[in-house]
């Protein structure tokens, strides 16, 4: 049944995960702000991430006052290994976005689904047939196009994204445990939680008082990270992953959109061509796994 509940609504999971996709680049758009001096004193990364689950958890105990969900014995051990690489993915993302320009940061981020299937073969005990493979290293070629080796114009910031891709693979394969033992809003619960406390202890040694606009900032990177999740929620809903996934590569456009927009970044040929053969690899990996399901 909830099969055939997707695939009748798929208007509103391409609308679901074109919000998403936006409101996701909004934040990293906002997390560069705070890294460099647009708001202030440029912000260190890992205060950001602080503020991003400050927030993002108290929206979501808000709902839950409202809602009052049903809460099932969360596997606190698993959530705590998922937590914290999704506190290092997006720490380190915020911080390559304050570095490089938008678009690179973004473009490098989807390499998490490539790494992720590298390490499902080890950890989950998957197989991966050479589709998989062509397609992951389709995608590492232009993860290095956009790294720029050898040449004077190499980014050294662009290996953070990269770093910050392989620890949202890992929290990925975290999360395929997770999925369908526990309901989503739980899991959004427990993990912005469990993030608060690790984020705000890390963020001890460099924290600064924020300005109004700061406080104003990190707020609102907390709640659209919220309603970003949600929309990411509901897009999965209301149409199967191989049909809705594809449509998240939009967070790439919006991404770049924002960047020319407030910060004047338009993306060179070598950007856009390290972006395109990135998307291609993607793109051709969520084709496949379509395919075999």
């Amino acid at each position: 049944m909830s099969q055939a509940v997707r695939t009748q609504r798929p208007v509103l999971a391409i609308g679901a995960m074109l919000s998403a996709t936006a409101i996701f680049a909004a934040v990293t758009l906002l997390a560069k702000a705070l890294g460099t001096d647009a708001l202030g004193a440029p912000m260190h990364a890992l205060q950001i991430s602080q503020g991003r689950f400050v927030f993002a958890f108290v929206a979501l105990a808000g709902v839950a006052l409202v809602v009052r969900p049903k809460i099932s014995a969360p596997n606190l051990k698993v959530h705590a290994l998922r937590v914290v690489f999704g506190w290092m993915g997006v720490s380190l993302l915020f911080a390559a976005a304050a570095r490089i320009p938008l678009s690179d940061a973004t473009a490098l981020s989807f390499l998490n689904p490539v790494f992720a299937m590298m390490l499902a073969i080890p950890v989950l005990g998957e197989t991966v047939g050479r589709w998989r493979w062509a397609a992951a290293g389709i995608a590492l070629v232009g993860s290095m196009i956009l790294l720029r080796p050898g040449s004077g114009s190499f980014q050294p910031a662009a290996l953070i994204a990269v770093a910050a891709a392989l620890a949202i693979s890992c929290e990925i394969v975290i999360i395929k445990r997770l999925s369908g033992r526990e309901p989503p809003f739980q899991i959004l619960l427990v993990n912005n939680a469990l993030g608060l406390v690790l984020a705000s202890v890390a963020a001890v040694a460099v924290w600064q008082a924020p300005t109004l606009a700061q406080w104003a900032a990190l707020a609102a990177i907390g709640g659209l990270m919220a309603c970003a999740q949600a929309f990411y929620i509901q897009a999965m809903r209301n149409a199967d992953a191989s049909f809705s996934l594809p449509f998240s590569y939009a967070t790439l456009v919006f991404a770049a959109l924002y960047d020319a927009w407030i910060f004047g970044v338009i993306p060179d040929r070598v950007s856009v061509l390290g972006a395109s053969v990135i998307l291609a690899g993607a793109g051709l990996l969520a084709w496949r796994e379509a395919r075999r399901r």
